[in-house]
């Protein structure tokens, strides 16, 4: 991250979002289907502080996209409660949640971050207008666009893009308003290694705006990149709050 982009991300979070972006509490989450009841979640807490990369690791079924869904506001517990920079995020109209989510969380998932139809400046320009309405806006499109290295790029389609370009233009899509949350599912699992590394560089410099940062992730270089990483299995965690040495 640029100097003049992170001084402006750390002046809008400070300004507008005191205390912890993300805390959690007591999670639950089932699933149903006729007679037969999945439980997803089982109680699970986090509390995620400005500036904390926090990876969620686990086999697959564990819980961790249920998890992630639920802090993002795209699903909704069927106990506990989500609060992003202070707001309640849980247990309110579907409208709401949107409108917060907007405001306050980036989402990048592992693909489907571009508007096929745009490009990528456009793609930027589309997220900052619906994410301004109302709130502080963060960099402008050419500061997330020099971020990110795709300056050369702003008129390319996202189907003329490379995996790691596609990646980092749905980073900077979803860093475009400087949001207080920043949310991703697996971002790294199609890229080669040095594609990995860079996108793991611009997540730390998210962090270091002030932006509090869940990752869910198998990789190794995701973990070491971590300032914690928090183990699921079977909708909790394996420990409470645990921290593994990557």
């Amino acid at each position: 991250m640029t100097a003049a982009v992170g001084t402006r991300v750390r002046t809008v979070l400070a300004a507008a979002r005191p205390g912890p972006p993300l805390v959690a509490r007591d999670l639950y989450r089932f699933y149903r289907a006729g007679s037969e009841e999945t439980l997803a979640l089982r109680g699970v807490s986090l509390a995620v502080g400005a500036g904390e990369v926090v990876v969620v690791s686990g086999p697959s079924g564990s819980g961790k996209s249920t998890l992630l869904a639920l802090l993002a506001g795209l699903d909704e517990p069927d106990g506990g409660q989500v609060r992003v920079a202070g707001e309640l995020m849980s247990h309110r109209p579907e409208g709401e949640r949107t409108l917060l989510r907007r405001r306050l969380i980036g989402v990048l998932r592992q693909t489907g971050n571009l508007v096929d139809h745009l490009d990528v400046r456009a793609n930027l320009q589309l997220v900052q207008r619906i994410r301004g309405r109302g709130g502080p806006t963060g960099p402008s499109v050419a500061e997330l666009l020099d971020q990110v290295s795709l300056g050369h790029r702003a008129r390319a389609m996202p189907a003329e893009l490379s995996g790691g370009e596609l990646a980092r233009a749905g980073l900077a899509v979803a860093l475009a308003a400087a949001p207080a949350v920043l949310i991703a599912d697996e971002p790294t699992g199609e890229l080669d290694l040095a594609n990995e590394r860079r996108v793991l560089e611009l997540f730390r410099g998210a962090a270091e705006g002030g932006a509090a940062i869940v990752i869910a992730s198998h990789s190794p270089e995701v973990a070491a990149a971590a300032d914690r990483v928090l183990l699921m299995a079977d909708g909790r965690w394996t420990e409470p709050h645990v921290q593994v040495a990557p």
